[in-house]
């Protein structure tokens, strides 16, 4: 065989392998920060089972100690029936006592029906009736999220290019894309009973630490602004305590909760094992092994949907350089507000209302076709057209720049010419200018007056504070 012919044969392999190499080298690195811990293995498989088999008409009744022992699934009521969660409530309440009463009676006699003995064989041994005593305090029923799930990675697609990317940027792994299916099933729109919000279930305590929070804009209502503040939550957790399953676990429990579990019991298998203080309970307890699962399984789907194959960017995004109305912005873009608010989940009632305007320094998410030419949809009313030169003037395209080792604010504005004031106002930093790593700063048009008394005082996406929070969510526990 000739040298040429040897040549372009092992050139055709090595193009053949190298995808599978890529794959594998990912595989090894994505065990290596997310691993597979035995002592959570039977709880990583019942979640999979929660997200991508029970359905919503499905209740699990199970132990809340030990995720492999399932007493019964019981048939619900279809939530879409009238008064189905009342309903629903009632059945799995009754299941629940069901089991708690029939292993106390086990606790203290031999089984007397079938149904008993299958029970009982959950707790086999000498200390038998002691765990079937201690699991009668610990019975738990999970409602299944099969159809919520399915319909959160549908909806993920419109966001995870982005968010993958952000997380890229903070040198942290993409794999943590799939912790909003934990968290809210990729609804932006989404509230807890405990005043947690958004894509990534930030309370109000701590979303301000990261992000406005005020009467015109939530942030935390919006997907990527909400984003580059869980990387930057999670990335000082991590740098904090050296691991990804501790420190996904503080993301429902709380930083400073978390590094006082370790230093009692040494590392994640010992506090998921043995740490039992505080509001360390249920839902702390099981985050980790949900996000495993929900990676898992949404990685399924996404194959099965063919997330691989490229799709055009749904949204664009514009930054205003200063305030206008809902209406204005509609009328420009070809847009209905109804259009502009689904879009901009952030804006709160009395700007779409009309009573406030749209603040200056606002990330403007459009479709990717708005302005470029094509009508998207009519403006619901007329109004007075604004000149297209006001409201241009008040928009401008995003630029960002993630604060780098070695960075300082003299150095970045000198970069992107444009003046240290203008930096300073547009991201509200302290006199001294003061940056933090990983800082996401929304750096200002250059055609901007670079006089501080030209310069407006309010451009910028977000106001992130440098303070990490003690915890994004509070504890979900049933």
């Amino acid at each position: 065989m000739s040298l040429d012919r040897r040549s372009h044969i092992a050139l055709f392999l090595l193009v053949i392998a190298l995808p599978l190499l890529l794959a594998a080298t990912t595989a090894r690195a994505a065990a290596a920060d997310f691993p597979l811990y035995p002592v959570i293995a039977d709880n990583v498989r019942f979640w999979e089972k929660i997200y991508g088999v029970y359905s919503h008409r499905q209740a699990v009744i199970h132990d809340a100690e030990d995720l492999s022992k399932v007493y019964e699934v019981v048939p619900l009521v279809d939530p879409e029936e009238p008064g189905a969660r009342l309903r629903n409530a009632a059945l799995q309440k009754a299941a629940c006592e069901k089991y708690r009463g029939m292993l106390a009676r086990l606790a203290q006699q031999q089984p007397a029906t079938r149904e008993e003995q299958r029970i009982a064989a959950m707790f086999p041994g000498k200390e038998g009736r002691r765990a079937m005593a201690a699991a009668a305090q610990n019975v738990r029923s999970q409602t299944g999220l099969k159809e919520r799930f399915y319909q959160g990675v549908i909806t993920s697609r419109l966001y995870l290019a982005e968010i993958r990317k952000i997380f890229r940027d903070y040198g942290l792994p993409e794999e943590l894309a799939h912790l909003p299916h934990v968290e809210s099933s990729f609804n932006v729109k989404a509230y807890s009973r405990v005043g947690a919000a958004g894509l990534w279930q930030f309370t109000r305590e701590t979303g301000k630490q990261y992000m406005t929070i005020d009467s015109s804009v939530d942030l935390r209502l919006d997907p990527i602004a909400a984003t580059h503040a869980a990387a930057q939550y999670l990335k000082k957790s991590h740098q904090a305590l050296d691991n990804w399953p501790l420190a996904l676990t503080s993301y429902n429990y709380g930083l400073a909760g978390m590094m006082r579990a370790v230093a009692e019991e040494g590392n994640y298998e010992g506090v998921f094992s043995r740490y039992r203080k505080g509001y360390f309970k249920f839902a702390a307890r099981n985050f980790y092994a949900e996000f495993l699962a929900a990676r898992n399984v949404a990685t399924e789907h996404e194959k099965a949907l063919r997330f691989d194959r490229p799709m055009p960017a749904p949204h664009r995004y514009q930054a205003l350089k200063g305030s206008i109305s809902l209406r204005e912005l509609a009328r420009h873009f070809s847009l209905s507000t109804e259009t502009l608010a689904e879009l901009n989940p952030a804006l709160r009632p009395p700007v779409l209302r009309g009573e406030k305007r749209v603040p200056g320094g606002y990330v403007l998410r459009l479709p990717a076709a708005a302005g470029r030419g094509q009508s998207v949809a009519a403006t619901p009313a007329p109004v007075p057209a604004p000149a297209a030169s006001a409201v241009k003037d008040k928009v401008k395209a995003t630029l960002t720049h993630i604060v780098q080792r070695g960075d300082t604010a003299h150095g970045i504005a000198r970069r992107h010419r444009i003046s240290l004031q203008s930096l300073i106002e547009a991201n509200k930093l302290d006199s001294r200018a003061t940056i933090r790593l990983g800082q996401s700063l929304l750096i200002p048009g250059r055609n901007e007056p670079s006089d501080s008394k030209k310069a407006g005082g309010d451009k910028r996406m977000t106001s992130r504070a440098t303070r990490q929070g003690p915890e994004t969510r509070a504890g979900r526990d049933a």
